[in-house]
């Protein structure tokens, strides 16, 4: 039985931070050590950062990450370490890992297939590598083999999916596995989106299956460049067993999982399989040799990395919106060195929903790392409190912003949310302000405003005259400013510019606004596994959805302004992520949602359309938000539209055709 211990790390990195990151290596190296590891796979990229965007282009990014690469030889004795980084050849850019055995770089493996749909762009940066094709880099320091490459490290066989390879039909790993690989390493940078940890698990249990290796997954963590969040979640596999599954959404900066394999094992294994036809040709390039004295005694059993609780819970999309978003906002806040956040409490779902996350983000860290732990993190803040109470009240400030037309409902809820999260609580009144704008505007113009004729106007000035009190609140707190529009909103422009979409970071602008709704009621009722619920939320959740911009007799809500938000979602995914005609999309939602009348249904559509078009230019001007599922409506990561169009006229006139029929 011949053993060897292998390690996935998953590190917290900063795009550019060349001390931090290789410090945060350096860590995971030393875990790896007290563990007794031998192999140990990086994240891709994780000497510049995964997220550098256009810097890959400046020829200082490659340089410094060669330096650093060299600087990092000397603490890899005795162990099998890759390196992610980008390597320049030919003029041409490539994605590459960096296999380094005992102190001496053995060769790099280049990423054959680029993520370059959705939120990745790495097509713009890098070029993909030819399967099979091997050559030699010259640098200063020495020539080293460069492309498709396998290794023979000490008699054991070490291969490389990056990321990308191992997501596509023609993997790689099919390749290594007719040429005996035993060990398939795969550095990525896979962003979180919902379930997405179980398309990973499939194909790192299949590969390891089908391939008959020990397969070593690492991925990154955290919130690393602003909109993307890394799960980590490292697995290990071998002959289509999860031997351990690190843990998600860690505020670490370093976590190291472990496991034993059994060379032996896998070999036999693809010994006995009857569809394993070896490549045994004369042309086949030899595996490189690397000389590497792997320990004589290792023990079979490593520490245990089990999944947990919260995993399997029934409320797994919950939990992991909790988690991610949560993660997210405590890297965004302290990688900007933002002294806190300010929300724009309006004793709404949306606002509420952008505070508890801030509060929770806390309560989360406290749990896993401690107030010791967090007072690391947070060592850029003065003063930072001993407890987490004064440290919530610290760095979380709402404010309530009442105009003649907000109610005590929409107060009450507002003051009592902030007092259960321990946020300071400011109440401003705005009435006088938006009645001097008004008055200002009437005797400029000459006459009179009314709702009947101005309607839009006087509802924005009131959202408008929120923004300066809470932008001067956080400037005078040095904090982050928090927008608080949903995805439901900003798909159709249900949002007022230089109002309510006013803040630095707009973190659920890539969430609908049913699943916001349903998210709150969980919080609670339930609550996160470990946390429990917040029965103050009620207040919230009791209440319609509303602007409050109108007069209250008008009893204004937002869905009688757009239309039932379960049904605006519907169109939005049909007519946006599907890329459905309105026609289609009306015989879509006519399907869907049996209770509604063929002409209503049609308005509805048609309303969703129209507004779409005309408030792209909206969209592309939020503040940047976090990228949560692959719904998302980012023109800058996502989803792109022209500012200015058609706005479907021939389309729309085509559904009230049929709508006329339906009806007549």
């Amino acid at each position: 039985m011949k053993t060897i211990r292998v390690a996935a790390a998953v590190l917290n990195q900063i795009p550019l931070d060349w001390k931090g990151n290789e410090s945060r290596i350096l860590e995971a190296i030393r875990q790896a050590r007290l563990e007794q590891v031998s192999i140990l796979c990086l994240p891709e990229l994780c000497i510049t950062g995964y997220g550098c965007e256009d810097a890959f282009h400046a020829a200082g990014t490659h340089r410094t990450a060669w330096q650093v690469l060299e600087r990092l030889l000397p603490q890899t004795k005795g162990l099998v370490v890759s390196f992610g980084l980008p390597i320049l050849y030919q003029n041409t850019l490539f994605n590459a890992v960096a296999l380094v055995a005992d102190g001496k770089i053995a060769g790099l493996v280049v990423k054959q297939h680029l993520a370059g749909d959705g939120i990745h762009y790495e097509p713009r940066w890098f070029k993909p590598w030819p399967a099979g094709v091997r050559k030699t880099l010259e640098q200063e320091t020495g020539h080293y083999p460069l492309g498709d490459l396998l290794f023979n490290c000490g008699g054991v066989k070490i291969g490389f999916e990056i990321c990308e390879d191992a997501w596509v039909a023609a993997r790689p790993g099919s390749i290594l596995a007719l040429q005996g690989v035993d060990i398939i390493l795969n550095p990525s940078a896979s962003h979180f989106a919902f379930d997405k940890i179980r398309t990973r698990e499939r194909f790192v249990i299949e590969g390891s299956r089908a391939f008959n290796v020990s397969y070593v997954y690492s991925n990154l963590l955290g919130n690393e460049s602003g909109r993307a969040i890394y799960d980590g979640g490292a697995l290990i596999a071998t002959g289509g067993k999860l031997l351990a599954e690190g843990p998600r959404f860690s505020f670490k900066d370093v976590v190291v999982t472990t496991a034993t394999i059994d060379v032996d094992a896998t070999r036999m294994s693809q010994a006995r399989t009857a569809s394993h036809q070896p490549q045994i040709t004369s042309g086949q390039p030899e595996p490189i040799d690397i000389p590497f004295a792997w320990p004589a005694d290792v023990s079979s059993s490593a520490k245990a990395s089990a999944r947990l609780p919260w995993e399997n819970s029934g409320k797994l999309k919950e939990e992991e919106f909790t988690r991610a978003l949560t993660l997210g906002l405590f890297d965004y806040m302290r990688k900007s060195r933002s002294q806190g956040c300010v929300v724009s409490l309006s004793g709404g779902a949306d606002s509420a929903a952008v505070a508890l996350l801030v509060a929770q983000m806390l309560r989360v860290a406290e749990s896993e790392i401690g107030m010791d732990g967090l007072s690391k993190k947070l060592a850029y803040l003065k003063d930072v409190p001993s407890n987490s109470n004064a440290l919530t009240h610290r760095l979380l400030t709402c404010v309530y912003q009442g105009s003649a037309n907000s109610s005590t409902t929409t107060h009450d809820a507002a003051e009592g949310l902030a007092k259960a999260l321990g946020a300071e609580f400011y109440n401003f009144d705005i009435a006088s302000l938006v009645k001097g704008y008004v008055s200002m505007v009437e005797d400029g113009i000459g006459r009179k405003l009314s709702w009947d004729s101005d309607d839009i106007a006087l509802q924005n000035i009131q959202a408008r005259v929120r923004s300066p009190g809470v932008w001067m609140v956080a400037n005078i707190k040095n904090a982050l400013l928090l927008s608080t529009s949903n995805r439901s909103e900003a798909a159709v422009g249900y949002a007022t510019m230089d109002g309510d979409t006013s803040g630095g970071l707009s973190p659920i602008a890539g969430i609908d606004k049913a699943f916001l709704r349903q998210w709150l009621r969980w919080m609670e009722a339930e609550g996160p596994e470990g946390f429990g619920p917040i029965a103050e939320l009620h207040a919230i959740n009791a209440q319609a959805p509303t602007a409050e911009l109108r007069p209250e007799t008008s009893h204004q809500t937002d869905e009688d302004d757009l239309m039932p938000y379960p049904l605006l979602d519907a169109i939005e995914r049909a007519a946006i992520r599907d890329k459905k005609s309105p026609v289609e999309v009306f015989q879509l939602m006519r399907e869907a949602f049996p209770q509604y009348e063929a002409r209503q249904l049609g308005l509805w559509v048609e309303r969703f359309y129209r507004l779409w078009c005309r408030n792209q230019w909206k969209r592309e001007r939020y503040a940047p938000s976090f990228h949560v599922d692959d719904e998302n409506l980012d023109p800058k990561t996502w989803c792109r539209f022209p500012i200015l169009s058609s706005g479907y006229e021939v389309e729309l006139d085509e559904l009230s055709v049929l709508v006329g029929k339906l009806s007549s």
